[in-house]
């Protein structure tokens, strides 16, 4: 909602070549206690005085010599700076009405005045067109808040990736099927896996030798998602050289709730001979 100190403080601009209609719009708006109301009899002033005031109500006549309404509001749309026309138009010609609203303007006053009339379109036009630019104002700083977090996002993503690369340790994502889906490092290499799964249960996709007393033991912890710390399981190769492994990890969830994998780190405790 629009405070009402915020509506009677909005900027009104009075366009009209009679001084008795400008005097009494002027008096009528100042009474009802609206404190930045200004007014010119010059039709050819209104883009330049809108552009630098950026007013958010033009009480625009549309009968006047040498530059009618109808062309002020075509120049006002020039001003790329304001997609929104903030134009009431004052006619005493009804058939001017319908082909004001297709020009732009967002609202008509008749000719002769009703004050009671003019007071109330006045207020609910400025009202909508201060919520119109509170929402444009909370576009550009949700544009702005977005493009920070997205820099942030990709400054910590390259801090991630240049630690990782420098750890002696590796990091390790996969999915609830147990498929890798991240990897930093020759994880998979020096697990033995071609493609798939750390843990049994995924296909057949491991080399022999694998000590299959502790992987049941892992296997059980991961389908129990339970998070483990500093699990050791061992493979001896077809060379005979063994391989130690220390790994952790802890599952993974969305929003619902719902499972979606597992994350960690490992590390080889015996290199290959």
């Amino acid at each position: 909602m629009i405070a009402e100190a915020e509506i009677l403080a909005a900027g009104i601009l009075i366009v009209d070549d009679q001084e008795s209609n400008v005097i009494l719009l002027e008096q009528t708006l100042r009474e009802g206690g609206y404190t930045r109301v200004t007014s010119t009899m010059k039709p050819q002033e209104v883009c330049a005085l809108h552009r630098k005031n950026a007013y958010d109500l033009i009480l625009l006549d549309l009968q006047m010599p040498g530059m009618d309404g109808f062309e002020v509001m075509e120049a006002l749309k020039t001003n790329a700076a304001d997609g929104y026309l903030p134009v009431l138009v004052v006619t005493a010609q009804p058939g001017h009405k319908l082909r004001a609203l297709q020009a732009g303007a967002r609202d008509f006053i008749s000719k002769p005045f009703d004050l009671v009339e003019v007071k109330a379109r006045v207020r609910n036009m400025l009202e909508v067109r201060l919520l119109y630019k509170k929402l444009e104002n909370y576009s550009r700083e949700l544009e702005r808040t977005v493009q920070e977090r997205t820099a942030e996002l990709r400054e910590s993503e390259a801090r991630f990736r240049s630690l990782t690369e420098l750890a002696s340790d590796w990091y390790w994502e996969q999915d609830e099927n147990g498929n890798f889906t991240r990897v930093s490092g020759p994880v998979l290499e020096m697990l033995g896996i071609r493609v798939g799964a750390l843990a049994e249960g995924a296909g057949d996709v491991r080399e022999a030798g694998w000590n299959e007393a502790e992987r049941a033991l892992l296997q059980e912890r991961i389908a129990a998602r339970q998070p483990f710390l500093d699990f050791v399981f061992s493979r001896v190769n077809a060379d005979g050289s063994r391989q130690q492994f220390r790994v952790s990890g802890e599952p993974m969830f969305n929003q619902s709730s719902r499972f979606i994998g597992y994350r960690g780190i490992g590390v080889e405790l015996t290199a290959k001979n």
